[in-house]
């Protein structure tokens, strides 16, 4: 199935490429439907107008017309409403041939389009709907003389993903009565419309605008006028930050993508999105997010320029930060080449050929869910497991808590019982640090605290083997810190597992800067041989995963702060609008709001980006003891369990 940036979120603007402010043209008979034969008809008698019939344009326009409403769609001149023409009818053509549209229904549709070149046709309509360009000077001309011909009681809408509504409204007569309406492409398939209202915003027009979105189908979130409204206001900081990664060689575009795919469930990569947006939209909106908010997250990164220049758009070129099978296709195609990183990020590729030395025997220090999930991973995978609990009766809970995980696969059909077997008999625990001593690997998954996991590493370095490779499944502590309290920083690596281990397939492997060859390639084939996917990066606060996913959580935070928009509306949007498995909020709680807070902070205190302060609305929550799901409420309340 063919995809759409806008099922993964993007917010790229086709808009007709002709202007509608100049004085309107007249046409033929022939070149006009006939307004007797459509006028007056759909949903409630309602009359929409759709100014601007490029992909956005017919694409709205078929969306309301499947619903029921009476449409009148204008283009500039008749070759341009020629081509929006065959735009709708290739687009009918896929819905009937996929079964979506018979017939009847077609003819019914085309019965409620009155489609010409005359812009005087909008004037008997309820609410008329730009959507041309997406420059600030073609559509302030267009809605002054959309005022001029309309009555006072019409709704105006801009269909924009980055302009100020606030400032469109302004230029014309009625700015109670000019809000913004941002449809994703392709409009017929997207669920998701933002209502954007501006300070002056009359509520009868905002509750007009929102029961069209819902009359057509649509999921309506409202926002407040602010850059980005709010998917692209979290989603493309989010995008840039991902650029400045691969820019910074700090992991590969195929590590952060897939990074994101499997830590966060996100249908695709922040750089494969950005492929399907087109590179020169994406770098269009951050520059007028940027110019509107001054926030330097909004600058577009060098790289995404470059790219640009080099005629590197995306899929649509056939190239971008992938490389593609021809212009226009999904299909990826290896080049052995990567962009802006030559041959390898300086962080690594996770495809390194080296072998390590063979890991048989691992040594898992912990007893809490994160260390007895990845104890039973490794066991399942065919490895000898060692687990170190602290007191005797953890000791004496491990196997019983493993295979009661254990029997719950087998009995959903996912582990044979002699599988489960298996895995149980090469699992042991003790309370002796020293029974350590002969692991090929030695795993910690202790308490988050820098000051514990170095005292750790300082007692693995007495008691591992010569050759031993030490791990850390920190989440957002330095690895270097934890290698230094070593005799061999060569041998310590990050090793951070995803919770449930059991169900996450990703890994992060963290090398620092001393860590040898030999150990990385160890963990990494450790990894592989767990079913596991593991991705490298170099040893940086939140690594991947958390680097890219708190700060948007954060920029969230501050939506709901400054009363932009609501937690409903916003989960809803990224949600609906990105096909993100969780939205923010729900994604927050499920956390813990005081793992956020204390991730936030770590990121702020290592890059010392204003951005990344933590909300304070986050540190309120916090202090209130409302921490998510685990103590029964956070941004909303749940059921104690």
């Amino acid at each position: 199935m063919a995809e759409s940036a806008q099922q993964h979120g993007s917010a790229q603007q086709h808009g007709s490429s002709q202007q509608h402010g100049s004085s309107p043209q007249h046409e033929s008979p022939h070149q006009h439907e006939s307004r007797q034969q459509r006028a007056h008809g759909g949903a409630g008698g309602r009359r929409i107008a759709v100014v601007g019939l490029g992909t956005m344009g017919a694409g709205i326009v078929e969306a309301l017309a499947r619903h029921d409403l009476a449409v009148v769609g204008v283009e500039r001149d008749f070759e341009s409403l020629r081509r929006a023409r065959a735009r709708l009818a290739h687009s009918l053509d896929r819905a009937q041939g996929h079964g979506q549209l018979d017939p009847p229904a077609r003819e019914d549709l085309l019965a409620r389009l009155d489609l010409g070149t005359d812009l005087a046709a909008v004037a008997d309509c309820d609410l008329v709907i730009e959507a041309i360009d997406e420059r600030m000077d073609a559509k302030a001309a267009l809605l002054a003389r959309l005022d001029t011909l309309c009555p006072p009681a019409t709704v105006l809408v801009t269909n924009t993903s980055s302009l100020s509504v606030t400032e469109l409204a302004a230029g014309t007569g009625r700015p109670a009565r000019v809000l913004g309406m941002h449809w994703f492409n392709p409009a017929p398939v997207m669920r998701l419309v933002e209502v954007v209202r501006t300070v002056v915003t009359d509520p009868d027009a905002l509750a007009a605008v929102v029961s069209l979105a819902e009359a057509a189908g649509k999921t309506a979130v409202v926002a407040a006028d602010r850059a980005g409204f709010i998917v692209n206001a979290l989603l493309f900081g989010y995008l840039n930050n991902a650029v400045r990664m691969v820019e910074s060689r700090f992991a590969t575009q195929e590590d952060v993508d897939a990074a994101m795919r499997l830590g966060c469930g996100h249908p695709m990569g922040p750089l494969a999105l950005l492929d399907l947006i087109g590179l020169d939209a994406a770098q269009a909106i951050l520059a007028s997010m940027y110019e509107q908010t001054g926030d330097r997250r909004h600058a577009p990164a060098p790289l995404l320029g470059q790219l640009v220049a080099a005629g590197l758009l995306g899929r649509k070129a056939g190239r971008g930060f992938y490389t593609y099978a021809a212009p226009d296709s999904g299909e990826v195609v290896a080049t052995g080449a990567r962009v802006a990183t030559g041959a390898a990020a300086a962080a690594g590729g996770a495809g390194s050929g080296e072998a390590g030395p063979p890991v048989r025997t691992v040594g898992v220090v912990g007893s809490g869910t994160m260390a007895l999930g990845i104890a039973e991973v490794l066991a399942r995978s065919g490895h000898e497991v060692v687990v170190r609990a602290r007191r005797p009766d953890a000791a004496d809970g491990v196997r019983a808590r493993v295979q009661a995980s254990l029997d719950a696969a087998v009995a959903k059909g996912r582990l044979s019982e002699r599988d489960r077997d298996g895995a149980v008999s090469r699992l042991r625990a003790t309370t002796d640090l020293g029974d350590l001593g002969t692991c090929d690997l030695v795993l910690e998954a202790v308490v988050e605290d820098l000051a514990v996991k170095r005292e750790l590493f300082t007692d693995l370095d007495k008691v591992a083997r010569a050759g031993a490779i030490l791990a850390t499944t920190t989440s957002s502590l330095p690895v270097i810190d934890c290698a230094m309290a070593t005799s061999r920083p060569a041998d310590v690596v990050g090793m951070h597992w995803f919770n449930p281990a059991p169900a996450m397939r990703l890994v992060e492997i963290v090398p620092t800067v001393l860590t040898g060859a030999p150990a990385i390639a160890a963990v990494l084939g450790l990894a592989r041989a767990a079913g596991r996917h593991p991705v490298r990066c170099a040893d940086r606060a939140g690594f991947i995963v958390n680097a890219l996913l708190f700060p948007y959580l954060n920029d969230a935070v501050r939506m709901v702060e400054a009363n932009y928009a609501t937690i409903d509306d916003i989960d809803t949007a990224m949600t609906v609008g990105c096909g993100h498995p969780l939205g923010p909020f729900a994604l927050a709680d499920v956390v813990g709001l005081d793992v956020t807070l204390a991730i936030t902070r770590s990121l702020y205190e290592q890059f010392r980006e204003p951005a990344y302060v933590p909300a304070p609305l986050l540190e309120h929550l916090v202090r209130a003891g409302f921490l998510g799901r685990k103590a029964g409420r956070g941004f909303r309340e749940h059921p104690r369990r």
